[in-house]
């Protein structure tokens, strides 16, 4: 098997590019958590080194996510919103905070649209929207922006399979953001999820 984790030490949030460069953010997702009979996600940077995880012990619904730094430090929560009128439907809210969210992720049942991520109001000036095409469980999707532009993309990494996969972000937009866009994804698509009956 291809070697999934090059180097082990954890690096502060700073060193994980979350600000627009030149040359797009590349990070290898490991579905497989660190810490012993639990379930999650572990991330690599393009170097090798730890950039986030999810680490998720015994939950009884499987309703709540929280991202990572590679410090342990909470970057976003990602809640389920039960009984939604826009149906199976995902809550990103900042740090550990669960009041005011910053992004919805909604499952979409149109053309070759899998999900709406959609920021939810408030604040000064508005965030940007964006729409997810392709298959989750394929590992090929892109995250586009409201002019059609391909601004993040999950991509199959060779010979290891759908449990190890790339996620390539683009200047300009957060990284942590997009990583908590796959982590609802992982929700809404995998089979099975993360949290609920999830095999090692």
């Amino acid at each position: 098997m291809a070697k999934v984790h090059p180097n082990m030490v954890p690096r502060p949030v700073s060193a994980v590019a979350e600000r627009a460069e030149e040359a797009p953010t590349t990070l290898t997702v490991w579905r497989k958590s660190l810490l012993f009979d639990c379930k999650g996600f572990t991330v690599f940077d393009a170097k090798g080194n730890l950039a986030y995880r999810v680490d998720s012990y015994a939950s009884e619904t499987g309703d709540e996510v929280v991202l990572m730094d590679a410090a342990g430090r909470p970057a976003f929560t990602v809640r389920r919103k039960r009984f939604s009128l826009q149906g199976d439907q995902w809550l990103v809210f900042p740090g550990e905070e669960t009041r005011r969210p910053v992004y919805a992720v909604r499952r979409s049942g149109r053309g070759k649209t899998m999900a709406h991520v959609t920021a939810c109001s408030g604040g000064a000036s508005p965030s940007p929207s964006y729409e997810v095409e392709g298959s989750y469980a394929r590992r090929c999707c892109v995250m586009y922006d409201a002019e059609r532009r391909a601004v993040a993309e999950v991509r199959p990494k060779e010979v290891v399979g759908t449990d190890v996969f790339r996620l390539v972000v683009q200047p300009g937009v957060g990284v942590s953001l997009a990583m908590a866009v796959v982590v609802a994804l992982e929700q809404m698509f995998a089979r099975p999820s993360l949290l609920r009956s999830w095999s090692t």
